[in-house]
């Protein structure tokens, strides 16, 4: 029984696939930097669930220094896999920029569709729950598998549908992140609080969120919600469709938030 217990233990952390893997990452100022990407797959015995993580991180950081971590969340790509892998300008950005980012996948093949029909706020709340469980669930085993990282500015970023879990993980389970960065969200209502997390979102040129979603002008000012609009960049090309110019508009937004 102790022997079983123990498999079990460890078939809850990691199966690596790709160990080690090095890519090569250009800024838009032409500095070439090594990017480090692992990718693997832990598997929460809880909910009998497989979640899939690339992790990227700067190949050499200064021994004194602690790398912040950043949680990314995917929009919805109706379980065609790899979607976790899409948003590479980011990832590795913000990795070059020092920063640990553990990349989830979300929707497996395995997993049934998202409604088209019905209140989306109450229809794919399920998938929501689902996604903020996944979110939860690779920080804590990340604090076990990498326990030199710095833990204490922890920070979710999110697009479109992925931007609705980052939305909603605050608000079920408090005080475990300091920042949130949504792109596009468009069903979740953003948490309204000045901190704990500290929130911000990054909105295309052509889709609107629902009513609710969004903070008044009034709550941005008093809760210090920062809220910025891009006017020459659709839902669409927030991952690796966008162009070099909406590549640095907003990975610049980004790194000046988390850096504030």
């Amino acid at each position: 029984m102790k022997k079983l217990l123990i498999l079990a233990i460890i078939s809850s952390l990691t199966f690596y696939c790709v160990p080690g893997k090095r890519t090569s990452f250009k800024e838009e100022s032409g500095q070439e930097y090594a990017v480090n990407v692992d990718t693997l797959t832990l598997v929460d015995l809880t909910r009998n669930r497989k979640i899939p993580v690339a992790f990227y991180a700067p190949p050499v950081v200064p021994q004194a220094e602690k790398q912040k971590v950043i949680i990314f969340s995917h929009g919805y790509g109706q379980n065609k896999g790899g979607d976790y892998l899409a948003y590479s300008y980011l990832t590795e950005n913000l990795a070059a920029s020092g920063y640990f980012v553990a990349s989830i996948q979300h929707e497996l093949p395995t997993d049934s569709l998202m409604p088209r029909t019905g209140i989306p706020q109450v229809v794919r709340r399920p998938f929501w729950e689902r996604g903020v469980d996944n979110i939860l669930f690779v920080i804590i085993q990340l604090k076990k598998l990498k326990p030199g990282l710095d833990f204490t500015d922890l920070a979710l970023i999110g697009h479109s549908n992925g931007g609705d879990m980052v939305a909603l993980f605050p608000q079920k389970y408090p005080n475990v992140v300091k920042k949130i960065i949504t792109l596009d969200n468009r069903r979740m209502a953003l948490p309204i609080t000045k901190t704990n997390p500290e929130v911000y979102s990054i909105r295309s040129s052509d889709q609107a969120a629902d009513e609710g979603v969004l903070p008044t002008a009034e709550e941005q000012k008093q809760f210090a919600i920062t809220i910025v609009k891009l006017p020459n960049t659709i839902h669409d090309h927030m991952d690796d469709h966008a162009n070099a110019e909406q590549r640095k508009e907003i990975n610049n937004y980004i790194l000046d938030f988390l850096k504030k």
